[in-house]
């Protein structure tokens, strides 16, 4: 990814879940998280979910980034190649601390996130501080703004590029409130990860009895799969499209290359047939039409699909649709 593309300013470090209930020295366990016991990646993202860099997190065993200060070294060496480049990282409050945003901006790297109450780190006066609903409070040192604003609850929160200002914004029913402006732009780019998680969900390919590494590898698939859809959809002159049309037009495109060279294109078209043989009554010999059947209902037809291997019998209303569902083009 570091050859081909390089990313805007915006960055989002978050972790993501690969679900695994079987033993493994190094598998999580997440209360919180819908997978709860699960293999975590630790991703480096940009904000519409195009990955450019991801680690599988080998728990205790990791020489490189476990024990002491694990969330600052997985931070930098996943920001290792974008350091000193003037990006803008954005974290929650698992990675934040007053110690990494003073190391990131030493290298020229601004970071803003969530930040956790009991870090030593962090000024008492400030993180004790009593507010009405609305109201925040900020402190600054060399360079590093941590503050805290009260919404339904106290969010403290840590920035190295935005200064205390407040800022409209507008929720889903159009209200508009006021927030700072650190915390608002935290929410306009931290969804990265979790936008890549949902395209994920909706075609899932991973089985549930595959071996630990063969599951990490098919879902590194469809990560590059995912990344490289939204590579086309970004930079083609083309129609954008959706996940699922780009899947198939890939497998399309995979399943081509492979065939026979005898074999033409035209010859690999679905046609639909009308059946020559007859029975002793003189009618036309019929099939239980294959669609119909799945929608359970029971329909005989003449009619069947001549380039299938089984040569289903088919209604031709069902014809197209048949063949949508098992992804083949006709």
């Amino acid at each position: 990814m570091i050859k081909c593309y390089y990313p805007a300013a915006q960055l989002s470090l978050d972790e993501s879940m690969v679900l695994w209930r079987g033993r493994l020295s190094f598998r999580q366990f997440i209360k919180n998280k819908r997978h709860k016991y699960s293999i975590k990646l630790y991703m480096l993202t940009e904000p519409d979910g195009l990955i450019l860099k991801f680690r599988v997190y080998a728990g205790g065993k990791d020489s490189e980034v476990a024990g002491k200060g694990h969330a600052e070294k997985v931070v930098m060496e996943l920001l290792h190649e974008k350091l000193n480049c003037g990006h803008e990282l954005h974290m929650d409050n698992l990675y934040n601390s007053f110690g990494l945003a003073k190391k990131l901006l030493d290298n020229n790297t601004y970071c803003t996130g969530t930040l956790r109450k009991d870090l030593k780190e962090n000024p008492r006066e400030l993180m004790n501080k009593k507010l009405k609903r609305g109201e925040n409070y900020s402190m600054f040192r060399e360079g590093v703004h941590v503050g805290v604003w009260k919404d339904k609850r106290i969010v403290p929160c840590i920035t190295t590029q935005y200064e205390n200002r407040m800022v409209p914004v507008a929720n889903k029913r159009g209200q508009v409130t006021q927030k700072p402006e650190a915390i608002s732009e935290y929410n306009n780019y931290m969804s990265g990860v979790d936008r890549q998680d949902q395209l994920l969900a909706y075609y899932p390919c991973e089985r549930k009895k595959l071996r630990c590494y063969l599951k990490v590898a098919i879902h590194t698939f469809q990560l590059l799969l995912l990344n490289s859809m939204k590579m086309f959809n970004k930079y083609s002159e083309q129609r954008k499209m959706s996940l699922y049309d780009y899947r198939l037009s890939v497998i399309n495109a995979l399943l081509a290359e492979n065939l026979p060279p005898d074999r033409s294109r035209r010859s690999l078209r679905h046609q639909i047939k009308k059946a020559t043989e007859t029975t002793a009554n003189g009618r036309l010999k019929r099939k239980t039409c294959r669609q119909c059947t799945k929608n359970k209902k029971r329909t005989d037809s003449p009619w069947y699909c001549d380039t299938c291997p089984d040569k289903p019998g088919l209604c031709v209303s069902c014809f197209d649709n048949y063949h949508l569902e098992l992804g083949v083009c006709l």
